[in-house]
C-alpha cells in the first residue's frame, strides 16, 4: 500500500475518533443521557469512516485550488 493512503486511513481513524468523542458528548448533553451519547456516537463512528475516508481520497486526486497540476495520480 503507497504512503498515501496509509497515511490517508491514519487520518481517517483518527479524526474519527476526534469527531465521534465530541459528537457523543454534544448527544449527552443535549439528551442528559449517558447512552444516547455512546449509541449516536458509536453509530456515527462506523457509517462516517469510509464516507470521510473516500472523501479524503477525492481531495487528495482533485486538483482544486492548485497552481500546478500533479503529474502522477493514485
Amino acid at each position: 500500500m503507497e504512503l498515501s493512503k496509509k497515511r490517508h486511513i491514519a487520518k481517517t481513524f483518527t479524526w474519527r475518533i476526534t469527531a465521534t468523542l465530541t459528537t457523543m458528548i454534544i448527544a449527552f448533553l443535549v439528551s442528559g443521557d449517558p447512552l444516547t451519547g455512546i449509541t449516536i456516537g458509536g453509530i456515527e463512528f462506523f457509517i462516517k469512516i469510509p464516507v470521510y475516508y473516500f472523501h479524503e481520497r477525492a481531495w487528495y486526486k482533485s486538483n482544486f485550488g492548485r497552481n500546478e497540476r500533479k503529474t502522477k495520480r493514485d
